[in-house]
């Protein structure tokens, strides 16, 4: 009789690790009213902004250069980033439970690193991009050819696939037993690793890799080609509005990749991995709710050619007969 009833205790503990328990921002009930508002204020921000610079890519000619096709797909990448952990924490808002399937918390997770580690490896590509237009203006369109731009941008996808495809299926492997409470808003790799049964040293290892590679690689590239790039505007570059618009242009980008790269990489590498805290919870926030929210007003504020196309094309929608009489 004891055979069979160690089996069925182990088969009724596996069962209920197929559920999490997502704890959220807070445990203060009273918070969540606050909090409810003021994240689908910014996640409709985010979904509006972001879509208004897709439209504004493919509808207007004078937007068909590489790189708004970057920017384009940036703002793809915020609009799906953003989707994956902000509708889930909503609904978190308003309900006392916030449960996951282990099968939802996998795909969670597998879909938040493949749109983070696609939008480091863009980043990346996006600074190649100005590079080439600023220091070697007589070849760009040669070297950044649509082909090529579509080569890049399917690179950019493929790693950030690969990349979440290691994670996922390495987590996926992991024996979860005793609590099932995540302390966190959504399911991420470190609040995992804590309620992990075994030793997750490697997942620890690959992890760390992972973050350096990707994260710490391309924002070291990043760095050095705008030093090089600013190096350039200030010593080969004498038309003052030549100089001023590429500024512009690199402060844009610079930002957006200031804003992306800092939590991230705190996140990932200057903390204790495995071991979420709720001052892990602030980096998340930043670059996956908060930044694709300014993506778009950075860009759009400080970008004339931008802020042209959308007067243009708002016209075209609010005074059409206006725009046909001109």
């Amino acid at each position: 009789m004891s055979h069979i009833s160690l089996p069925s205790s182990s088969m009724k503990n596996q069962t209920e690790m197929r559920e999490f328990v997502l704890l959220g921002l807070t445990n203060l009930p009273g918070l969540n009213h606050f909090l409810f508002p003021l994240f689908l204020l910014l996640y409709v921000t985010s979904l509006l902004g972001n879509g208004a610079i897709i439209t504004m890519v493919v509808v207007e000619p004078r937007l068909h250069t590489p790189m708004y096709f970057f920017l384009g797909n940036l703002s793809s990448l915020d609009i799906c980033f953003s989707t994956v952990t902000v509708p889930k924490m909503l609904s978190g808002f308003l309900s006392e439970h916030q449960t996951i399937s282990f099968a939802g918390c996998l795909a969670q997770l597998h879909f938040f690193h493949l749109l983070g580690s696609s939008e480091t490896v863009l980043l990346a590509i996006m600074v190649y991009d100005r590079y080439v237009a600023i220091c070697n203006p007589l070849r760009y369109r040669l070297v950044m050819s649509p082909q090529t731009c579509l080569l890049l941008a399917a690179a950019t996808w493929s790693i950030g696939f690969l990349h979440a495809l290691m994670s996922t299926v390495m987590t996926s492997q992991l024996q979860f037993c005793g609590s099932n409470l995540i302390p966190h808003f959504f399911c991420d790799i470190k609040p995992l690793l804590s309620l992990a049964c075994g030793s997750t040293h490697l997942n620890l290892t690959v992890l760390n890799i992972n973050a350096g590679v990707l994260g710490l690689s391309s924002f070291i590239l990043t760095l050095f080609s705008y030093i090089y790039i600013i190096s350039f505007l200030l010593l080969k570059v004498h038309l003052r509005e030549s100089r001023r618009k590429a500024f512009c242009t690199c402060a844009s980008h610079l930002t957006v990749v200031s804003l992306f790269y800092m939590p991230g990489l705190s996140n990932y590498m200057i903390s204790s991995p495995g071991f979420p805290s709720e001052r892990d919870m602030i980096p998340t926030l930043m670059y996956s709710i908060v930044t694709p929210v300014l993506n778009p007003l950075i860009y759009t504020l400080r970008n004339e050619e931008v802020k042209t196309a959308l007067r243009k094309f708002l016209n075209r929608k609010l005074f059409p007969k206006r725009t046909q009489i001109k």
